[in-house]
């Protein structure tokens, strides 16, 4: 059983589903600090200097707290900044790998539209001129 488990975790989908996985947990860290360190400043400078990661509906009366992180400790509450946060995060990874996905599929449409002919191919395709031009003059 072990053999076949090692059979297994070594076939090449395994191993690369392996290395996709982490290199996609290191690229979520990156695109969370785009997001929160870049993007989110911008747009709430633009919008008036809004910082959407205090944003907050209290659902109780004794939610007193400005802060979000406060305001979790006091009580239920809605933190619809953070979910802004969030949607803009996932809108620049989708964005992201529709690019990455895009690039792979014209490199992959190139090389099926432009296929070597093989060298005996192109020989017997010049007898075929020759014998023809021969036949004809």
């Amino acid at each position: 059983m072990l053999s076949e488990f090692k059979k297994f975790a070594m076939r090449g989908n395994v191993v690369d589903l392996a290395i996709g996985v982490i290199i996609g947990a290191a690229f979520s860290g990156i695109v969370n600090s785009l997001v929160a360190d870049i993007f989110m400043p911008i747009i709430g400078w633009v919008t008036g200097g809004l910082d959407f990661t205090n944003h907050f509906i209290a659902l109780g009366k004794d939610v007193t707290a400005t802060s979000y992180a406060e305001a979790q400790k006091q009580g239920a509450v809605i933190g619809y900044g953070r979910f802004i946060t969030l949607a803009v995060n996932f809108m620049i990874v989708a964005w992201i790998l529709f690019l990455v996905v895009r690039g792979i599929n014209r490199l992959k449409a190139k090389e099926e539209a432009t296929p070597e002919t093989p060298a005996d191919v192109v020989l017997l395709a010049e007898i075929r001129d020759l014998l023809a031009a021969k036949k004809a003059g």
